[in-house]
């Protein structure tokens, strides 16, 4: 959410914004917001005059009364009780006023970085480097789902019968390696300094606000039925939220946490839940990294934060490459936002496995976090970024290490978490 008097004072520039981003019906907006913001402050004006009048007034009633003019004081008493009615009126239209123009601005995009490219969707996001050489073997590489079954690791069958499709049992060797990636990913935010964080895994109404837009709302998260729950799509939702409120010291600055949690989805509007595979899911797991720094350290924070990823994913023998996401393809909280993405020697091609993005303060702003710094309070900067989330990342890792003989190679930074095994055998 932007800054009313930033918006107030630069209307032009959150009109250019929103066309940059294509979002052209949300124009309107602007001069809405701006005439709510005139209407709010008026009243808020003649709300302040009346509260001073009713006290200046009130004051009196207690002279009279102490000097016992007690039909003058009666006469103010009416004045007074006139005077709260009005008051009352006014306030209930600046709660409305304000309630509206909260609304309105809710659904303003944040600006984006000037190095953000202008496209109209991710069809024009813009490839950034490369790193790894993505190789193509000999041998055709099967379908995922065909990979594990030689080792006995998928059952769909019987999640269909548990839960429907988008669900899946991981098995033996499989769901092993599955937890091996993340407690190796954990390990390895671990060591770069970040904080290990398990958070809740519900979160309430008002912390999904603060953290994303409606929209991107109701495309993914699942209510509880009765309840102010929300099961989270991301830990950065319960992560960001934990500082709801919260006026956090300076020096502490930046707070860097990695969290795990499982992830559910609802997935409406993608391109459909595979029936055979596990590519898109409802449910899934993940490592994240969260910071929480100053203003002026945010892009430094972004540009640190998406290379952990790649070198994550590099110690994994995976190829991937960055992916700049256009001002279209922009959440309208970011401000600018990376992909990453592994090779497919399967497809040859990409796929995302990861996203890394900085939000400026409009999380903070909507969830009120602050820091206390010398010359006064202020907006902190909020960024998230996928350390790994899989089964997506174990279909890139199975893809790049399988043999033709449908053994899979375990790297050497796995190995600790696999009973020091350096083969995975097919047991089909």
């Amino acid at each position: 959410m932007l800054d009313i008097k930033f918006l107030r004072e630069n209307p032009d520039v959150v009109r250019e914004n929103i066309k940059k981003k294509f979002q052209d019906a949300k124009l309107p907006l602007v001069d809405e917001v701006i005439e709510l913001d005139k209407t709010l402050r008026e009243a808020r004006v003649k709300g302040d005059e009346l509260r001073a009048e009713r006290n200046s007034k009130s004051q009196q009633v207690g002279l009279l009364m102490r000097e016992k003019k007690v039909e003058e004081a009666n006469a103010i008493k009416a004045e007074v009780s006139e005077i709260n009615a009005t008051l009352e009126n006014i306030e209930a239209q600046e709660t409305k006023l304000a309630e509206e123009l909260k609304a309105k601005m809710m659904v303003i995009p944040n600006i984006i970085d000037d190095s953000v490219p202008i496209g109209k969707d991710d069809s024009e996001n813009v490839e950034n480097e490369k790193f790894g050489e993505p190789v193509v073997p000999a041998f055709e590489v099967p379908y995922h789902a065909d990979i594990i079954d030689r080792l006995c690791g998928l059952d769909k069958d019987s999640s269909g019968r548990t839960s429907g499709n988008g669900f899946y049992y991981l098995m033996g060797d499989i769901a092993r390696l599955h937890s091996a990636m993340l407690s190796y990913a954990r390990d390895f935010m671990i060591d770069k300094g970040f904080t290990y964080c398990i958070p809740p895994f519900m979160i309430r109404s008002d912390v999904v606000n603060g953290v994303m837009s409606f929209a991107e709302m109701e495309a993914m998260m699942y209510k509880i039925e009765g309840e102010d729950l929300f099961l989270i799509g991301t830990s950065e939702h319960s992560m960001i939220g934990k500082f709801k409120g919260q006026i956090v010291k300076e020096d502490e600055l930046p707070l860097t946490l990695t969290s795990y949690s499982p992830c559910f989805r609802k997935e409406v509007g993608a391109h459909g839940i595979e029936e055979r595979g596990i590519y898109r899911v409802h449910q899934f797991e993940k490592q994240e990294m969260v910071v929480i720094c100053k203003p002026e350290d945010s892009m430094d924070w972004y540009n640190k934060m998406w290379r952990f990823t790649v070198d994550f994913f590099r110690t994994l023998d995976i190829p991937v490459r960055t992916l700049e996401c256009c001002s279209g393809d922009l959440a309208d909280l970011k401000v600018k936002s990376c992909d990453i993405e592994a090779w497919s020697p399967r497809q040859q091609k990409y796929f995302e496995v990861g996203s890394c993005s900085t939000l400026g303060d409009a999380q903070a702003r909507r969830l009120g976090i602050r820091a206390k710094g010398k010359e006064g309070n202020y907006l902190v900067h909020t960024l998230n970024n996928t350390v790994l989330a899989t089964p997506r990342g174990l279909i890139a890792f199975l893809e790049n290490n399988v043999n033709e003989d449908g053994s899979i190679n375990i790297p050497v930074a796995l190995r600790p978490y696999m009973g020091g095994k350096e083969v995975l055998t097919p047991k089909k």
